[in-house]
């Protein structure tokens, strides 16, 4: 862990915010726009072919066709299946869940909009896959969707 994250694990970030998650932080449901410092964050696959459903439209804000994980344009990508877009198991998920939760932590300065990563085209189940998102919940730059938080408090 680096950046803000560890911050908040030493506790100098609970000092000042020690209840700041219960303030949750909710991603639209529909998101259509970004402003300047949102970023979009997406399933994808690990081949970057951003076909179908949210990273699909990854591509209005600038995801790049043939990255499937990280930062492109304001968007970031989390592979959940991957490029025969077959599912991943979620251990294989986890890691690229923690490199955001960290990427996010030392961007505090953005927004970052995460979506029903995996629960739809992939077909995980919100319970399985909210609690990786469990450490973003003290991050109070990351949002996350109404049905991760019922996992993850």
């Amino acid at each position: 862990m680096s950046g803000g994250l560890d911050e908040a694990f030493r506790g100098s970030y609970f000092s000042t915010n020690k209840y700041i998650f219960k303030d949750r932080r909710i991603t639209p449901e529909n998101i259509t726009k970004l402003k300047e410092n949102e970023i979009f964050v997406f399933g994808s696959n690990t081949e970057g072919r951003h076909g179908k459903g949210a990273a699909k439209t990854s591509l209005k804000w600038g995801a790049i066709y043939g990255q499937g994980f990280g930062i492109q344009g304001q968007t970031y990508a989390i592979p959940t299946k991957n490029g025969n877009f077959k599912v991943l198991p979620i251990n294989e998920i986890k890691p690229y869940v923690d490199n955001f939760i960290d990427y996010a932590g030392e961007n505090q300065d953005k927004i970052f909009l995460v979506t029903e990563i995996g629960t739809g085209l992939a077909g995980l189940k919100h319970e399985n896959i909210a609690p990786l998102f469990k450490n973003a919940k003290f991050l109070i730059n990351v949002y996350l969707p109404e049905k991760f938080w019922k996992y993850i408090i």
